[in-house]
């Protein structure tokens, strides 16, 4: 589920809210989206991947999740980890390049 869209590194763009399947976000005056209907998020992580700031942070288990503040998700290096782990952005090696997916290619099906 949705927990976090950070102020500071929201970069006003909007990518969230138009990505969003479930219309969770609302557009502001001042440019940073807020998360206007929490429930309705299906974590998709739509949102994160999107976000070309890393700005967004879904909770992966939202029947287990304990509140999070913008500070721990900074300090784990967890603020935008979908977009990380699946190679979207500047820098980050998409997932098809990782070696275990080409082991797990050349594996031979017994």
């Amino acid at each position: 589920m949705i927990e976090i869209v950070s102020e500071s590194r929201c970069v006003s763009c909007n990518l969230c809210v138009s990505v969003c399947p479930t219309n969770v976000f609302d557009r502001t005056e001042s440019g940073v989206p807020v998360i206007a209907r929490q429930s309705d998020c299906q974590t998709c992580f739509m949102c994160e991947l999107y976000c070309p700031a890393d700005a967004l942070y879904v909770a992966p288990d939202p029947e287990h999740n304990d509140h999070v503040t913008e500070q721990a998700l900074e300090e784990s290096g967890l603020l935008g980890g979908y977009r990380e782990k699946v190679g979207w952005g500047p820098g980050r090696k998409p997932v098809a390049s990782h070696e275990y997916l080409y082991q797990l290619a050349t594996k031979a099906i017994p």
